[in-house]
């Protein structure tokens, strides 16, 4: 038997204790301290509160000093020699061809409204279908048999303002042609490529090129809405119908020639390009003459007054108005119009 059990068959002698009963009761545990555990920091993701705000001041730090450096640079490139005769020769913008319009028609700004509206809510809703994962409602057309094509309902919000964005697209580009405007955003002439590196290098140089967008955008404008109009929204369009339910699930070869995953990795970087282009240019319409630059987008006058600023301020309230109004409560009702809404 092990050693602990042998030493239990052996009875012990009775010991006789004059203490009292209660002096051989086993000691009480100490008390429990009454102050409460202080829980840790607060974390949001990997780190605290206080590291990312450490985080953000270098980081803004960083950018700042990168800036300054950058800058401080360019002008000192820009004041050689060789840079100045580039820049006598190459201004930053290249003559329009005979016959150009000169201002912007009220349509355009209309136009111009629209698309923000459109661009924002496909944005935010486009982001939310790439990152969503249980879907607060489905939605079926109506003429659907058996359940096909039965998507989420943010989906189904992010398809139907494609497809309203690509109506407005094309009256964009009909009316575009249709009143010459098209002479201001296509690039007419090779020069426009020196042209818009003499730009480029003035405003990083922060000695922005004189603009006078009612007559002139510079070269590096032409370019930046060349791409943005056709190039960027066809390649957001294209790809955008191959992962839609309008495309063909049974069209074998055309799968083959077009396969889905081409349109995903290609739609993605398309809509972070439209992201930056609209951080570059509200930035820039901000700092190059706020007042005149919103007169000429939004009331079609060539004028320092305050009309285009409160239009543009609207329209920013109707944009936050539509942001937030973009819930399942909301769009249930509008999706059953067009099909069945369910879980």
């Amino acid at each position: 038997p092990a050693p602990a059990a042998s030493a239990a068959t052996v009875p012990e002698a009775p010991t006789r204790s004059t203490a009292p009963a209660e002096s051989v009761a086993p000691a009480a545990a100490p008390p429990a301290s009454s102050t409460p555990a202080q829980p840790g920091p607060r974390r949001y993701g990997p780190l605290t509160l206080r590291q990312w705000v450490g985080a953000s001041v270098i980081g803004i730090l960083a950018i700042i000093g990168a800036a300054t450096i950058v800058v401080q640079l360019t002008r000192w490139f820009l004041g050689l020699d060789v840079m100045q005769d580039f820049l006598a020769t190459y201004p930053g913008e290249t003559p329009l061809p005979d016959g150009a319009p000169v201002g912007l028609p009220a349509w355009l700004g209309w136009q111009h409204f629209f698309n923000v509206f459109l661009i924002v809510l496909i944005i935010r809703s486009g982001l939310q279908v790439r990152t969503e994962r249980r879907p607060p409602a489905y939605w079926t057309p109506r003429w659907a048999k058996g359940g096909q094509g039965r998507i989420s309902l943010t989906l189904w919000f992010h398809q139907s303002l494609d497809v309203l964005w690509l109506v407005n697209g094309l009256v964009f580009v009909v009316l575009l042609f249709a009143t010459g405007q098209w002479m201001r955003v296509v690039p007419t002439s090779w020069e426009v490529v020196p042209n818009a590196v003499s730009a480029g290098l003035q405003y990083l140089s922060l000695d922005w090129p004189l603009e006078n967008g009612w007559v002139n955008y510079n070269s590096l404008q032409v370019l930046a809405y060349f791409t943005t109009i056709f190039i960027a929204a066809p390649l957001a369009a294209i790809t955008g119908v191959r992962m839609s339910g309008l495309w063909p699930k049974n069209a074998t070869t055309l799968n083959r020639i077009y396969p889905v995953e081409w349109a995903r990795a290609v739609h993605f970087p398309v809509m972070l390009y439209f992201v930056a282009f609209i951080v570059v240019h509200v930035t820039l319409v901000l700092l190059t003459g706020a007042l005149r630059n919103l007169n000429h987008m939004y009331a079609a006058q060539d004028a320092d007054g305050w009309l285009g600023f409160w239009i543009f301020v609207a329209s920013i309230v109707v944009i936050a108005a539509a942001w937030i109004a973009a819930r399942p409560t909301v769009l249930a009702p509008i999706a059953g119009l067009l099909g069945k809404v369910g879980r």
